[in-house]
Formats: C-alpha cells, structure tokens, sequence
C-alpha cells in the first residue's frame, strides 16, 4: 500500500447525521492500533491534521481524522455552529466507529486533540476507560482562563453578539456568525497578536475542506463555562499533555495546574505560541515527542516505506 494514503470513510453521530472522516491505514501484517484525530474551536480537519496523520502512519498506526458536525465535510445544519455537547458526542461515535473497524485492532484506541479538541479528548476520556493512550496538544482545559485573557472590551462585545445570537435561534433565526480568529481589538472569538495570522496559516492553499473563519456567536455563552480540565482526575489511560509555555489562547498555567492532577501523565513544554507547534521546527518536535509516547505506551508494528 502507497504511504501517506487515506481512504474517504463517514460515519453517524448522536442524531444520526453524517461525520466525514479519512481513515489512514499503515503497511502492516496484523491490524494496527487506532488515533482518532479532531481539531480545535472553528476548525476542520484539513488544516494540518493530515501532517500528523501522515507521520503516525508511517510509524505504524492506523489514524482516523474528523470533522464535526456542522463543519467541513460532515453534515448538519444550520453550518458553522459549534456546540460542546455535539463535539463530544461526535468524539463518542468516532471512538465508537474506530472500534468497528475490521482493519484495525479495537482495543488499542488512542485519542488525540488539538486545541479545543485537546480539551475534547480529556472530557472524552474521563468517560472511556478502555482508551489506551491520550495526546492532548496545547490543550483547552479551562474556559474561565481562557476567557480572562481577552480584553474585557472585546469580552463586552462578543458576549453581547453572543446573546443576540442565542436568544434568536429560539425564534428559528440564521445563526449570527462571528469570527473565529481577528486582529487585536476586533470582534472575534480569539484577537490575540497572534491569532489571525497562525490560524490562517493552517489553512491549506487550495482552502478545500469547506472552511470558514466564522461561527455560531452563541459558542461564546459555553466556552467560558466549560472547564475540561476538571476531568482529569478520572481519566484512566495514559496521557501525554504538550503544553505550549507562551499560549495566548489556552494558558499554559491553567493547562500544568489541570495536567498536573491526571494520574498517569507526561508533560511536554515547548516554548512555542499556540499556532507555532502545527508548522516548523516545532512540528517536528512535537510529533517526534507524541511517536516516543506511542512507542512507549501504544507500540505498533511499523509501516512499510
């Protein structure tokens, strides 16, 4: 089988609606264990998930990486409405999907998030302990910290859009979008220095994957309420945490406090901003850094070159 090759697989949600996914299947004589793979607040999986993916494949592992409802490929409507219930339940049925597989071996089930998504898995896994391993990548696990690091201006603002939003779904209103990454003083859900430019650097050039830097302004009422990080405690498998030390968007402070509390956990700091470890010298590092842990915890045969 040619490497980096990935096959276009759906699967069903909660409410039965369809999530895209590409399931990467590595050169192997017996099945492979599984990374089911999902991304951050607003993204689809076509921003550099397949980077990630790629490599685990080469190393050995099957990878199975995701769109959420409501974005990219997957179904769902009305489009760009990000809920916190629906993610999680979308990681379940992934989990659950990946266990289906016949390619694969259905016991050795890793999660691995980015970002948001690196809130998701902990959430997720707190709930699973038949996972077998965890990678949570500069990991949002505390909404109220995250909310405290905007300006209380913008705060303001995208508090008020965010009720606006929410009180007129209940009349069966279009979802008032705001954006997901902005300048400095802008209304948007991050507005960090860094924010506009690493996000869209994410981006592939041929913007295939139905992205759109904006979503449902009523994602803003739950984010400062959800505090994954409060799971930590509960979870079962082995998780790796890479936790970047100069994080404008998901405080690396709050991410140690939480990692700290998991009973079996490695903890890898970077001194990287939140957008730098998908691209780089600091990609490389990072997913050299999460092969060692799979090595270590979840070992698969290898690939095939």
């Amino acid at each position: 089988m040619e490497m980096f090759k990935s096959s276009d697989v759906r699967f069903s949600s909660a409410d039965g609606t369809s999530c895209a996914a590409w399931l990467y299947l590595p050169d192997t004589k017996k099945p492979a264990p599984i990374i089911v793979m999902g991304h951050g607040l607003g993204s689809v999986r076509t921003m550099r998930l397949p980077a990630y993916a790629e490599r685990f494949q080469a190393a050995g592992y099957a990878c199975l990486v995701f769109d959420y409802r409501h974005f990219g490929d997957s179904e769902g409507l009305p489009r760009q409405l990000l809920d916190v219930k629906k993610q999680l339940q979308d990681w379940k049925a992934a989990v659950a999907f990946a266990r289906s597989l016949k390619e694969v071996d259905g016991d050795q089930v890793i999660i691995w998030g980015t970002s948001f998504g690196g809130g998701h898995v902990l959430a997720t896994a707190a709930d699973d302990p038949r996972l077998a391993a965890v990678i949570s990548q500069c990991p949002f696990t505390d909404g109220l910290a995250s909310s405290l690091a905007i300006s209380p201006v913008t705060s303001f603002k995208v508090t008020s859009l965010a009720l606006l939003d929410q009180v007129l779904s209940w009349f069966g209103a279009k979802p008032v979008l705001i954006d997901t990454a902005g300048r400095p003083g802008g209304l948007a859900l991050m507005t960090s220095w860094d924010a506009l430019p690493g996000y869209m650097q994410l981006v592939p050039s041929n913007s295939a994957g139905g992205f759109v830097n904006r979503v449902a302004a009523r994602v803003a009422l739950q984010v400062a309420r959800y505090m994954p990080g409060r799971a930590t405690r509960r979870i079962a498998a082995p998780v790796l945490y890479c936790i970047c030390e100069k994080d404008t968007v998901a405080p690396a402070d709050a991410a140690l406090r939480h990692a700290r509390r998991t009973p079996n956990r490695e903890i890898k700091l970077y001194n990287e901003g939140h957008f730098d470890i998908y691209v780089g010298r600091a990609f490389e590092k990072v997913v050299q850094d999460q092969l060692d842990f799979l090595a270590r915890f979840v070992p698969a045969e290898h690939g095939g070159h």
